[in-house]
């Protein structure tokens, strides 16, 4: 077995088509890695079996919550309440190192780079958080605005993130999770779960595991480029920095996922849900004939309009 691999967290199915084509990307460009899904108890058996005979890796882990009470998101951000689970990456301690990704990605060119890469064994690598806020929403830290943003410093064809100094701005300091590699450590879960269980600053998260580890691994995390995460709102909003060919991982943050968006209806982003509709729909020429109940499970949870 590999001692190193991707990773994604699955909770329901209602994700299947993502963790699907983020396999599939992983395999088309070429990973030497294998893709390893972590399953809650929450997922059912079915969809279980679609994974599993789509040649992904399956590890079962537990739920991972604060207390009852102790955290609160707001209504329209309730689908971050599972992202306390990815810290479960962690506990995968069979690997000495994964990557951890969101299942909302496509993988455009091959990041096995990212396994291999000089790491201390007590840090983590993870990109920058987007700091800019553009819809103002008012649930986001104050300091949250586009001076403050570390993207906002970054100007192509350099592609390398800012310093973080003891001047930068504090968003300079916050990493966005979709992208994480980091060693496995029984030791550091329990530290994670400690600090779950008795930190003060828990209730004051807008994004729990992202601002988890930002905490945890403070001076202890490497800023990896956009490109490794690169945040579909990046090509809106720092059109600088940003290069369709030099992807290397995309991830469709915010509510409103590609497989939601039936074709034709994406707006601001109908080009980049393009690129993640032809992979999904290549996969379903190749299953609908093979497995056409597994598939039908898949599309279930699909949007066409």
């Amino acid at each position: 077995m590999s001692r190193r691999a991707y990773v994604t967290l699955l909770t329901a199915a209602g994700y299947l088509p993502g963790v699907l084509v983020l396999h599939d990307c992983l395999v088309s460009v070429g990973s030497q890695y294998p893709l390893v899904v972590m399953a809650t108890p929450s997922l059912s058996p079915e969809a279980r079996a679609v994974v599993a005979k789509r040649g992904i890796l399956i590890r079962d882990i537990d739920h991972l919550y604060p207390e009852d009470g102790k955290h609160v998101l707001a209504d329209h951000d309730a689908r971050f309440r599972d992202t306390w689970t990815k810290l479960k990456a962690f506990e995968l301690v069979e690997y000495e190192r994964v990557v951890m990704l969101d299942a909302d990605m496509i993988v455009m060119r091959n990041m096995d780079h990212l396994l291999e890469m000089e790491l201390e064994k007590d840090w983590i690598a993870a990109a920058h958080v987007c700091a800019c806020n553009p819809r103002r929403l008012p649930h986001y830290p104050d300091d949250w605005k586009p001076e403050n943003c570390a993207h906002t410093a970054v100007d192509h064809p350099t592609a390398d993130p800012p310093s973080i100094t003891a001047s930068s701005p504090r968003p300079y300091t916050q990493l966005n999770s979709g992208t994480v590699v980091l060693h496995p450590s029984s030791e550091v879960m329990q530290q994670i779960t400690n600090f779950i269980s008795t930190s003060p600053r828990i209730p004051t998260y807008s994004f729990p595991d992202q601002d988890l580890l930002s905490d945890l691994f403070q001076g202890r995390w490497k800023p990896l480029s956009w490109r490794y995460n690169a945040l579909k709102t990046l090509r809106i909003i720092h059109p600088q920095l940003w290069r369709d060919q030099e992807i290397h991982c995309l991830h469709y943050i915010l509510h409103d996922k590609p497989w939601k968006q039936p074709r034709g209806t994406g707006g601001d982003y109908e080009e980049v849900n393009s690129w993640w509709w032809d992979r999904y729909e290549a996969i379903g020429r190749e299953m609908e004939g093979l497995h056409t109940e597994d598939w039908n499970l898949v599309d279930a949870h699909v949007t066409h309009g």
